[in-house]
């Protein structure tokens, strides 16, 4: 019997679909028996985990772990499970594990790491482990070896059209089902893998190396429809790493959803979508189409190509985009990363200054603001990151104390290169810009709290005088003011 745990992935342990164990779980299905439980639904998961342990003779802990909030939980639950019961296996897999295998297996109470995709690299240690042979040369396998560490290489990505369907009777679907601004009840979908682009700040390079496979369009559609037929949905977030990356794909997509009258929400890239057709945009728009999340990442043009974007990417095409967003009346959703060696003052600034010709261009653009951190791929940024005296934790326990948890989520006070007065000067644009546009996503704020959050803001953000806005500060949390970071998707 295996345990597939999703450990909670915020305080508030917010329901959201754990779609990478159910991928795993397909694969699993008529070959090993197994069982899902998600930490975001259960108040006490040792408990939870234990009895399955104790009553149905699991021995294998599969644990999904993202930076942030589920690290958090896994390092306590793992180090108290291995000293109940030593004789589970406990395997990690996910982003996390992935890119600190090293730090992962130091810790003596984790015993394999699957790197880069899980599902096929699950199953196949699985079978090495039921015949009691060591997964030596097991690609995506890393494991302990004596004193020493053995990584294997990650695990190729399996191809989505060749998967089976997601196993949803695995779980009780309904508990995820949410409202958000698209709709009453969403739920999300997987349906590609993989980025064809090699951004050098991106955690997912190195899991894909370029690559990008997806489901076909018909295939896709075919599964939303099923999904809203059978649960009556009128929403989908696709958490595809870049749904957009095929446009003839995304027009037949949006052709076969026509008829259900759905909102819908992905992410792609600016200059792949600023080179659609306006015939592809009509479609998008037509079958639902709501908002698209797009990394614009930069106000300066010679900082884009330091993040490898690509020949394409540019400031100008960013201010193409808002533009023809808000001709179709589809809402922007944009990242900017500021902060960024080797001059980190001077990149803040050029980017805080072109958001404010972002929001001229379309005011609708929803803004998420974070603070450079580096992933150990090498390139410009990494390597003056390092200059400056950065380094990554050794163990998880200190990946896992407080600085490092802020640092996980972008939001970290302490980057040696980030430094007061920049770091707050950030903090109080970002809670002007919030007063003045209010993120949409937040379905709980009412038009009166919007027009009171703006007519406070109007004076700062257009003289630009943003340092100590303590009055926005206290309407925020009077209102329980959510940014677009954490209500969006």
């Amino acid at each position: 019997m295996i345990v597939l745990y999703n450990p909670p992935s915020s305080a508030s342990r917010k329901p959201i679909l754990p779609m990478s164990l159910l991928a795993v779980g397909a694969l699993l299905e008529e070959r090993y028996e197994y069982v899902i439980i998600d930490g975001n639904l259960e108040p006490d998961s040792f408990a939870a985990i234990e009895k399955v342990i104790v009553e149905q003779g699991a021995d294998i802990l599969a644990v999904t772990v993202m930076p942030g909030p589920q690290l958090a939980d896994a390092v306590p639950l793992c180090q108290r499970m291995k000293a109940t019961y030593p004789d589970v296996t406990i395997v990690w897999g996910g982003y996390f594990p992935t890119q600190h295998y090293d730090a992962v297996l130091r810790a003596d109470y984790v015993d394999y790491v699957v790197r880069g995709h899980g599902e096929e690299a699950f199953i196949s240690l699985l079978d090495v482990l039921k015949r009691g042979a060591s997964p030596v040369a097991l690609n995506g396998i890393a494991y302990h070896a004596g004193d020493d560490i053995i990584p294997n290489a990650p695990a190729p990505i399996p191809h989505p059209d060749k998967l089976p369907d997601f196993p949803y009777h695995r779980i009780d679907l309904g508990r995820y089902i949410r409202r958000t601004f698209m709709g009453e009840r969403t739920l999300p979908h997987h349906s590609s893998y993989g980025c064809p682009f090699f951004c050098n700040f991106c955690a997912v390079v190195n899991m894909v190396e370029g690559r990008w496979l997806a489901q076909s369009a018909e295939r896709t559609a075919a599964t939303v429809r099923k999904l809203v037929d059978e649960w009556q949905l009128d929403a989908i977030e696709f958490y595809d790493n870049n749904f957009f990356t095929s446009e003839k794909r995304v027009a037949t997509f949006s052709q076969s959803i026509m008829d259900l009258n759905i909102g819908w929400w992905g992410e792609g890239r600016i200059d792949t979508m600023i080179a659609y057709s306006d015939e592809t945009w009509r479609l998008m728009r037509d079958s639902g189409l709501r908002m698209v999340f797009l990394g614009a990442e930069s106000g300066s043009d010679e900082t884009l190509k330091r993040m490898d974007k690509g020949g394409r990417a540019s400031t100008q095409k960013t201010l193409e985009i808002a533009a023809k967003m808000a001709e179709y009346d589809i809402v922007p959703e944009m990242s900017f990363v500021v902060g960024n060696p080797p001059n980190p003052e001077s990149d803040t600034r050029d980017t805080l200054d072109f958001i404010r010709k972002v929001k001229q261009v379309n005011p609708r653009t929803e803004v998420i603001i974070y603070v450079y951190t580096p992933v150990p791929l090498g390139g410009e940024l990494y390597e003056q990151a390092k200059a400056d005296g950065f380094a990554f934790p050794e163990t998880l326990e200190g990946w896992i104390s407080d600085d490092w948890q802020d640092f996980i989520q972008r939001r970290s006070a302490h980057m040696p290169w980030m430094k007061d007065p920049i770091r707050r000067y950030v903090r109080d644009f970002e809670r002007v810009l919030n007063a003045y546009y209010p993120t949409s996503t937040d379905i709980r704020l009412t038009g009166f709290w919007r027009g009171m959050l703006r007519t406070v803001s109007a004076i700062r953000y257009h003289t630009q005088i943003y340092r100590y806005p303590l009055e926005l500060r206290a309407l925020h949390k009077l209102i329980r003011y959510q940014r677009p970071e954490t209500t969006g998707f």
